[in-house]
């Protein structure tokens, strides 16, 4: 039930790097850690944010975890080859981690919850080993929050047959709306969740091309297999809607619009 709906493909890879760098600016800009600061990234997955957090805050140390190898590889390998030396990578169970208590001053997790087939224990175990007074720092999406045009019935329903096998697995594609409750049940005290919603058309043809064609298509396109043999959706209905998402990203009426949640949160004292 924790498996990840994506996969571990070269093309999920290729999609995980393109989908950091073109969100960086909108996920990162407000992500920064002080000198000498021990911050864990729980699920690093390729590495793709790795990158972005320590070049943001190339004074801090991280540790970098994620429950698969070859992710891992791959990330050992972005990072080494952009000659970044303050990440350490160790391949970690998030349910539970390999840390005693109150052993880093922060915590990243991004993108990571919504596959998780217990996130509210999964922030229960982080919290345990967050220093008191450090902060933790989640970004999660929500599928429910995306539009295009032009929208036709058959790209709506490849867009919900790939939520619906997210949620077959034991998975929440709408987690970015709970950042809030789910913080707070772990026992985080709330600074703020902060809607980080991207909108692209005509007049911004790179970043329609980007959201369209680089993430949110490859994205679907992972989850096809799973929507057949669940019997979600025929195979020609999905083709279909693949293809008239494509649509949205050209113009001079294509436009697309996708919100993700960064909350941010500290352990009290």
């Amino acid at each position: 039930m924790n498996r990840y709906m994506h996969g571990y493909t070269d093309r999920e890879a290729e999609r995980l790097r393109d989908q950091c760098s073109i969100l960086e600016q909108l996920l990162h800009s407000a992500v920064s850690y002080p000198p000498g600061s021990v911050v864990l990234e729980a699920g690093c997955g390729v590495g793709a944010q790795t990158l972005a957090l320590a070049k943001r805050s190339p004074q801090a140390d991280f540790t970098s975890i994620d429950i698969s190898p070859d992710s891992l590889d791959r990330a050992r390998a972005l990072i080494e080859g952009e000659g970044i030396t303050n990440v350490r990578f160790q391949q970690a169970d998030i349910m539970g981690l390999p840390f005693t208590a109150g052993s880093f001053d922060h915590l990243f997790v991004c993108f990571v919850l919504e596959h998780l087939g217990d996130p509210p224990a999964a922030l229960g175990e982080m919290r345990r080993v967050l220093k008191p007074g450090g902060s933790i720092t989640v970004i999660e999406g929500d599928h429910g929050s995306c539009f295009w045009n032009p929208e036709t019935a058959a790209s709506r329903q490849a867009w919900q047959a790939m939520i619906r096998v997210q949620q077959r697995l034991g998975h929440d594609p709408l987690i970015g709306r709970r950042l809030h409750p789910l913080l707070a049940r772990a026992g985080f005290d709330i600074d703020g969740i902060t809607p980080l919603w991207a909108y692209a058309d005509a007049a911004m043809p790179q970043l329609l091309d980007g959201a369209v064609n680089k993430i949110l298509a490859p994205m679907m396109e992972t989850a096809l297999e799973e929507a057949l043999a669940m019997g979600l959706i025929d195979r020609a209905t999905w083709e279909q809607g693949i293809a008239d998402i494509h649509r949205a990203a050209v113009p001079p009426d294509g436009a697309v619009f996708y919100t993700w949640f960064r909350g941010v949160a500290t352990k009290g004292r």
